[in-house]
This record gives C-alpha cells, structure tokens and sequence, in this order.
C-alpha cells in the first residue's frame, strides 16, 4: 500500500494506525507545492483535492479522507483490534470519528491555524469550540481511551491534539483529564515512530507564531 502523507497534518494518525497494527506501507511525503519527495511526481495526479492522507491499496484502489482511511486499516487488520467488535461498538466509533474531524479537527483547529485568518475570527472560533474540549474532559474522566480500548479514533485524536503546541490559545492545563490521556497516547511507540522530529517542530511553530498569528500545519 501506498499511504501519501505529509509531517505534521492529520495523516499522522493513519501513520499510527500502520504502526500499531505492526503494519507498514510505503510512505510518500507530499510537500506544500503538492508534489511526492521521494520521486518529485505530481501529487495532484492522484488526488486532484491535494489533501492527505491519501491510500493506494494493494489492489489500487485511492481512498481518500482520513476517518474513512483508518476505518479501512482497522478492517484490513482486524487481529490488531483497532477496530469495533460489535454493532454498537462501530457506531461508537464512527461517532468519534466523526467528532474529532469536525467538532476539533476542522471545527477549532484548521481556523486557528489559518495564517490568513482574522483576529476577530480566531477569536469567535476559540468562544464557539472550546466547549468541544469541555465535553471530552467529561469523557474521558476515569477512561483511558476512547472506546475500552485502543482504536483508530484514538490514533486519529492524538493526532489533533498534537497541533495544541502550535496554537497558544489553547492550554491543555486547563483540561487536566485530556492532558493525561494525550501524555499517555503520545508515549506509545507507534506515536513516538509516527512523530519523529514533529514535536521539535510544532513547538518551534508555537514559539514563532507568538505575536505574529497562528503558523499552519498543512492537512
């Protein structure tokens, strides 16, 4: 398989899900004018939105969007379990999926981290959304995943909750319950693999965008 991908944005989480399934694929870094590194093609050739992740599987078949993505690896490998084990469970697990694309991933962080984005904006997305993190330090009291066990929405919300570092609004102190659970998940080897060197450069992102607006992580 093929996975297209690029440092920072949200196909780390599919990234994570390889790696904890013991799992690989060939891993093609797209950079910002959307072409492949390892070989200079146009990523755009393969998915003409130009976002990632982006999946070629085994039989070539392109998948695109990143819940629908890990949903597929949970699948391809089931003895992994980072899938669902009953009906309820899947919905559950659609219903995270879903939660963290919308609600954090593109409901409060994409905003936040738009360079192009006005103050006043940020500002109203920050009064809006934050609730978002209220109802997970709800959840997550006394649990240590988000399902009764690791999943791809797991994967997929540590992932997001890496861009914090990078968007000074937001202070996980403030959320002692999601701050644990991001401590615990980002110390598992398939995050540290996943995330070699993305953390050195988030937190020099964080550093530069202090009075000079919100730098953005590509996704």
């Amino acid at each position: 398989m093929d996975l297209y991908f690029s440092p920072l944005a949200c196909s780390m989480a599919t990234r994570v899900a390889f790696y904890e399934a013991g799992q690989s694929a060939n891993y093609l870094e797209v950079d910002k004018a959307k072409q492949v590194r390892n070989d200079g093609s146009d990523f755009l050739k393969v998915n003409p939105l130009g976002l990632v992740p982006t999946l070629r599987t085994d039989d070539g078949a392109v998948l695109t969007e990143n819940a629908a993505i890990l949903q597929y690896i949970a699948d391809r490998f089931p003895q992994a379990g980072l899938g669902a084990s009953s009906e309820t469970e899947r919905s559950g697990l659609h219903q995270w999926l879903c939660f963290i694309g919308t609600e954090l991933h593109k409901g409060l962080f994409v905003p936040l981290l738009d360079r192009k984005a006005p103050p006043e904006m940020k500002a109203y997305v920050l009064e809006k959304n934050l609730s978002r993190l209220d109802y997970l330090e709800n959840y997550l009291q006394g649990r240590e995943f988000l399902l009764d066990h690791f999943s791809v929405a797991d994967a997929y919300l540590v992932t997001v909750i890496n861009w914090t570092m990078a968007t000074p609004p937001i202070e996980l102190a403030k959320w002692p319950n999601v701050k644990a659970y991001y401590e615990r998940l980002r110390a598992r080897p398939s995050n540290c693999e996943s995330n070699r060197g993305g953390v050195r450069t988030l937190q020099g992102r964080n550093r530069a965008a202090q009075g000079s607006g919100v730098s953005v992580i590509s996704s």
